[in-house]
């Protein structure tokens, strides 16, 4: 038995909720997002409070605040990547770049 206002439509996303809302930055804030959810485990899993991650790490609270609360903005790549380091993690990062249009169609609209 199904009814017709129950009927919805699967969509399957790209991996990326910052690219299918079309953030323009979206693989970097993918990628901060990524290092910040490791760091969030970290602390977690070592039952870590901001201040013991500070003496830890020497970064300061109000970051593991920050990253905890995912205001991601004043973070860099390469700052998420040295306070997951701090705290005895390795990092690696693989890159694959692509055209995002057919070089034609990319040199077409130059012209």
């Amino acid at each position: 038995m199904t009814d017709k206002d129950d009927d919805f439509e699967l969509i399957r996303g790209s991996g990326n909720v910052f690219k299918d809302f079309g953030d323009p930055d979206a693989d970097i804030l993918q990628l901060k997002s990524k290092l910040a959810a490791e760091i969030i485990g970290v602390l977690d899993g070592r039952g870590l409070s901001v201040r013991k991650a500070q003496e830890l790490t020497g970064f300061s609270a109000a970051d593991f605040s920050r990253i905890r609360n995912v205001r991601l903005d004043r973070f860099t790549i390469d700052r998420l990547m040295a306070i997951l380091n701090k705290l005895d993690q390795k990092v690696e990062v693989s890159v694959t770049v692509s055209a995002t249009k057919p070089a034609q169609e990319a040199h077409a609209h130059a012209m």
